[in-house]
C-alpha cells in the first residue's frame, strides 16, 4: 500500500467522524480556521477594531462575544510578546500578537497557527457548553482545513 492511499484512508475515516460530530463542534472547527486565516492575512486597518476584522461576522452573537473576550486572553497566555502583559485594551493585545505571529518563520507560523486554531476551537466549544479534547481537535482542525476550508478557498479563487 502506498503512503498516498494509506493517508487517503485515514482522511476518509476522519471525514466520516467529522460528518457525525455535533453541529457545534463542526462550527467550532470552521470558526477557528477562519479566525487563524484572518490573523495570517491581516493587514493593519485603522478604520475598524482588529477583533471585528478577525472574528467572522456571520456567527452566533454569543460565540462572537465569547471570542471577543477570550481571544485576547489566549493570545496573552501564549506570551508572544513580553509587552503584551502590560497591555489592557483587547484590540491592542490582539494587534501586538498578530504582528508577532506574522513575523514568525513561515514553518513556525504554520505550526503555531494550527495550535492556535485548536485553542480557539476549544474556547468556542466551551462557549457552547461542549468539550473538545486537544487530541481530537488536532485531527478535526487539520481535516477541516485541508478538506473543507482549502477547497472552498480554491473554488472562490478559481
Amino acid at each position: 500500500m502506498s503512503l498516498t492511499s494509506f493517508l487517503s484512508k485515514i482522511w476518509s475515516g476522519i471525514k466520516s467522524i467529522f460528518d457525525k460530530l455535533p453541529y457545534e463542534l463542526q462550527s467550532a472547527a470552521h470558526i477557528a480556521v477562519v479566525i487563524t486565516q484572518n490573523i495570517k492575512n491581516f493587514t493593519d486597518s485603522p478604520a475598524a477594531d482588529i477583533l471585528t476584522l478577525l472574528i467572522p461576522g456571520d456567527i452566533d452573537n454569543k460565540i462572537k462575544d465569547w471570542l471577543r473576550a477570550k481571544l485576547p486572553e489566549v493570545l496573552t497566555a501564549l506570551r508572544l510578546v513580553d509587552s503584551i502583559s502590560a497591555l489592557k485594551d483587547p484590540d491592542e493585545i490582539t494587534a501586538a500578537a498578530v504582528k508577532t505571529i506574522q513575523n514568525l518563520d513561515p514553518n513556525v507560523q504554520n505550526a503555531f497557527m494550527h495550535d492556535l486554531s485548536v485553542l480557539i476551537a476549544q474556547e468556542i466549544s466551551k462557549a457552547q457548553n461542549n468539550t473538545l479534547k486537544w487530541s481530537d481537535a488536532i485531527y478535526i482542525i487539520e481535516w477541516y482545513y485541508q478538506h473543507k476550508y482549502k477547497q472552498q478557498a480554491d473554488i472562490s479563487a478559481g
